[in-house]
């Protein structure tokens, strides 16, 4: 097995206070009509936002698992897209947020695999967020219970953990997933293993994470006031009783927010009223109130046509949504609160391709280096804080034991 001393947990394992990192975010929605090249265009697109935005400076390029979420999120195969998107960039984390864990949709296994080979085609820039799944679209499709979804996860995020660690993996005998010894291969660049994050909606799943002691990627588009909450709920919760996951902490709290800058303040409110307006209401139809039917429900036709409940012209204020002086005044108040990254939320409903380069390009000019500035300024800060929280942390984490005997595997055809 694969020593893990405290001195290989390095500095990607990010917390201070006034300090604060972005990335992008990609579910890759694609509203109706389309045409047969609709997809190709959306990923080809997304490709240049990606490049764009590590020439500007983001920190993250993050990208989600989801299935059969038509519209919504045509990002069904995240690995191949994050792959594609660390050959495009030089220096931004390229973050798996999330992976599907329930063992009916992703074996842990392959999940091993998948994130140690995105590792080290990305020279060592992955990040590895967990998730259960929440739509009956995708959940149902899969078989996964939606009683035991958080069971699955937790179950299979550990044993992916031990895949990427154990030389050779132990095997495991579980509820939800049962495998025989095998060495799994290949094994991470990053030692231990690249970093850890979780999904999270709310205070309960923000706790979870922090007992895991994983970063925490929030979708619930909150406030600074309400952000800072998840903060102190975050790390006190990390400092009482975390019992980690992996074989060394995470400790960061990420929010996802609407995100768009124009030079024009109006249009950038109004652009953002409808697109991210539509991004909720995509939400709301696959998780609370829609009645789907796949290959024919039109989202954008029922969102354009209906009441729009979903959508808030005058912009909530959670939003990074506006010029550049609204945007920066909006990311200082997540920042003083103890924020680690904004997860800018960019690609949505129908913003055209030229808006969100214009966007990117506008964020890295005129937003983006003064919180660059303080975040380099403090960097021994940053490491000092994650070795101390490492060193609180990991002697709780429960010890695994090993078979005192090996594995031997006999071809078919021996006798």
């Amino acid at each position: 097995m694969h020593a893990c001393p405290q001195s290989q947990v390095t500095s990607w394992f990010v917390h201070n206070d006034e300090v604060m990192k972005f990335g992008g975010f990609y579910e890759h929605q694609l509203p109706r009509p389309w045409t047969r090249d609709s997809e190709h265009t959306l990923f080809q697109n997304a490709l240049d936002q990606v490049e764009l935005s590590d020439r500007v400076g983001y920190d993250y390029i993050w990208a989600t698992e989801h299935h059969f979420l038509e519209e919504y999120a045509h990002s069904s195969a995240p690995e191949v897209f994050l792959g594609a998107c660390s050959q495009r960039t030089k220096t931004a984390r390229i973050g798996h947020g999330i992976v599907h864990m329930p063992p009916n949709i992703n074996h842990p296994a392959r999940v091993a695999e998948r994130i140690a080979t995105l590792d080290l085609v990305s020279n060592g820039r992955c990040d590895f967020g967990i998730g259960a799944g929440a739509t009956e679209a995708e959940l149902g499709g899969f078989h996964v219970p939606q009683e035991e979804k958080k069971q699955m996860m937790l179950e299979a995020a550990r044993q992916t953990v031990e895949m990427m660690v154990q030389e050779p993996y132990q095997g495991f005998e579980g509820k939800y997933f049962s495998m025989p010894a095998r060495n799994v291969q290949p094994k991470p660049l990053q030692s231990p293993h690249p970093p850890l994050w979780m999904a999270c909606s709310n205070r309960t799943s923000i706790a979870q994470a922090a007992r895991l002691g994983v970063g925490a990627l929030t979708f619930s588009f909150v406030g600074p006031d309400q952000a800072k909450q998840y903060v102190d709920l975050y790390y006190e919760t990390l400092e009482k009783e975390c019992e980690p996951l992996g074989y060394a902490v995470n400790p960061q709290i990420a929010i996802a927010c609407p995100f768009l800058i124009l030079k024009d303040d109006e249009k950038a409110l109004a652009m953002g009223a409808e697109n991210y307006g539509y991004f909720i209401y995509g939400l709301g139809h696959y998780s609370f109130f829609g009645a789907h039917q796949p290959a024919h429900t039109d989202i954008w036709n029922e969102y354009t046509t209906n009441p729009k409940e979903f959508a808030n012209p005058e912009g909530r204020t959670q939003d990074c949504v506006g010029n550049p002086d609204r945007v920066r005044q909006q990311l200082r108040e997540f920042e003083a609160v103890g924020i680690d990254q904004v997860v800018c939320l960019s690609q949505a409903g129908k913003i055209p391709h030229e808006m969100l380069c214009e966007s990117i390009e506008l964020f890295g000019k005129e937003v983006l280096p003064e919180f660059k500035d303080r975040d380099q300024k403090r960097a021994a800060e940053k490491a000092a804080q994650v070795d101390r929280l490492n060193n609180l942390c990991m002697p709780r984490r429960q010890k695994v034991t090993l078979p005192s005997e090996p594995t031997i595997i006999r071809a078919a055809g021996h006798h």
